[in-house]
């Protein structure tokens, strides 16, 4: 039988005694979630010429994704927190393994999309539990031991990707190709599932809020009429539909900050919050749009293989292991200057990286080397940008805004990877030239280091 808990816990009450298990089983299950922002990208060259996928059907294997995780995060979070995270642990899990052998079994590009967009929402509903739930489950020195933990796998999650996904698809296991980066979730899913039943104890907030519903279907056709037509108008002239539905789409989203039912809008007041979210989704924008223009030229006209595309992008994450372990301490003494930094570190990196592309003695196959210092350096940047983000920017928001300013935070880097996809995605195809896109890439980078500079100067509520 579950015991119910409640967080914060009280201090007399004792810890759960399966209170690590439960962080093991919940961890291993968000793995598929964090492994999944890498690993497809590998993949995408193969799944395009597999089953015909066009140029805006990858952009969608990616965005629909990420718009699916960004519509459904926030009301997913607070149904946890209302109604019981044990229950929407384990229906994001299951949907989650279910969505990914659909994504398996895709015959076209149409079910592909479809099935990524339901395995986008099942990771917005066992998401937000995981990390709800740890801290329910732990106090004091022990709840900073878990979610150091989470940290630690999350980081080292995209380098497994990354390499997963070119190993899974050179290896051709049982005939399946690029389908068993999607199939290898079914597995875990179950397993997962199976241990949670009888290790995840059920937790909930009592005075949690009802979840807006109304405003959340409102976000998500928002967030989608924003990104359609960033994918679809190349390939339809761009209509005036399009430019009208994008109008929309913004108007929607930021109708809803306004109202603040579904979006704090209290919390949009405060500059750290309106910056730091616009760094958010700015950074998140460069990055996605970026890995996705650099592993479709890598395979599609330097040569590569899916493994040898995986192989260098793991120089991407050992930047980001190299600086994440010191990125704290120093924004403890330097503040938003080392956010700054580190975007700069991010711009530079992608401007090597292009650099090289562009200028490779060899016309057909580029090679790795010239690359890998301009990913290591963007990778090293990240750590710097994107680890004290979190802190100096909820920090400054009042704690009765905290819960939903959170979920926000989240649902900008989703989005911001969605937009990053559509647009990036879109210059790339546009003349399949890296020309028309990267100088966007590092641009992006370039304002993100200008608005953090608007953060307040000191980093995390400590200092």
């Amino acid at each position: 039988m579950t015991t119910l808990t409640t967080a914060p816990p009280d201090a007399a009450e004792a810890p759960h005694p399966r209170r690590w298990a439960a962080a093991c089983v919940m961890t291993a299950a968000a793995l598929m979630d964090l492994v999944d922002g890498t690993i497809v990208n590998v993949a995408l060259p193969s799944i395009g010429r597999d089953i015909g996928a066009s140029a805006s059907a990858l952009q969608w294997t990616i965005s629909a994704y990420l718009l699916g995780f960004a519509a459904t995060l926030i009301v997913a979070g607070r149904l946890g927190d209302r109604y019981g995270r044990k229950a929407l642990f384990l229906a994001g899990t299951a949907g989650f393994g279910l969505a990914s052998l659909a994504c398996g079994l895709a015959q076209t590009p149409a079910q592909l999309v479809a099935a990524r967009a339901v395995q986008g929402v099942a990771a917005a509903v066992l998401m937000p539990q995981v990390l709800g739930s740890f801290h329910s489950l732990f106090q004091g020195r022990e709840r900073g031991k878990v979610f150091g933990m989470y940290g630690a796998v999350a980081g080292f999650a995209s380098a497994v990707g990354l390499l997963l996904g070119g190993v899974l698809t050179d290896a051709d296991l049982f005939g399946l190709g690029w389908r068993a980066v999607f199939l290898v979730n079914v597995p875990v899913a179950v397993l997962t599932l199976a241990a949670a039943v009888v290790l995840v104890p059920a937790t909930r907030e009592r005075a949690a809020a009802r979840p807006p519903f109304l405003g959340s279907l409102v976000l998500a056709a928002g967030l989608v009429a924003i990104v359609l037509p960033l994918v679809q108008g190349r390939s339809n002239g761009w209509p005036l539909w399009g430019w009208l539905l994008l109008a929309g789409g913004v108007a929607a989203v930021a109708a809803l900050g306004v109202r603040g039912s579904v979006l704090p809008g209290r919390a949009f007041r405060l500059a750290a919050f309106s910056y730091g979210l616009a760094v958010q989704l700015l950074f998140s924008l460069g990055m996605q749009g970026f890995f996705l223009v650099f592993v479709i030229w890598l395979q599609g006209g330097q040569g590569y293989t899916p493994l040898q595309a995986g192989v260098l992008m793991v120089a991407f994450s050992a930047g980001g292991f190299v600086t994440a372990p010191v990125a704290v301490p120093l924004a403890l003494k330097a503040g938003r200057f080392v956010l700054a930094a580190g975007a700069l570190l991010m711009a530079g990196g992608y401007g090597w990286t292009w650099y090289a592309m562009t200028h490779a003695a060899a016309p057909v196959h580029t090679a790795a080397w010239p690359m890998a210092p301009g990913l290591f350096l963007a990778g090293a940047g990240l750590g710097f940008l994107i680890v004290p983000l979190v802190d100096i920017v909820l920090s400054a928001v009042p704690s009765t805004l905290a819960g939903g300013a959170s979920g926000v935070f989240s649902t900008a880097q989703q989005f911001g990877g969605a937009l990053g996809a559509a647009s990036i995605g879109t210059l790339y195809f546009t003349g399949l030239s890296l020309a028309d896109a990267l100088p966007w890439v590092v641009a992006a980078s370039l304002v993100t280091a200008l608005l953090a500079l608007r953060l307040p100067r000191h980093a995390v509520a400590a200092a």
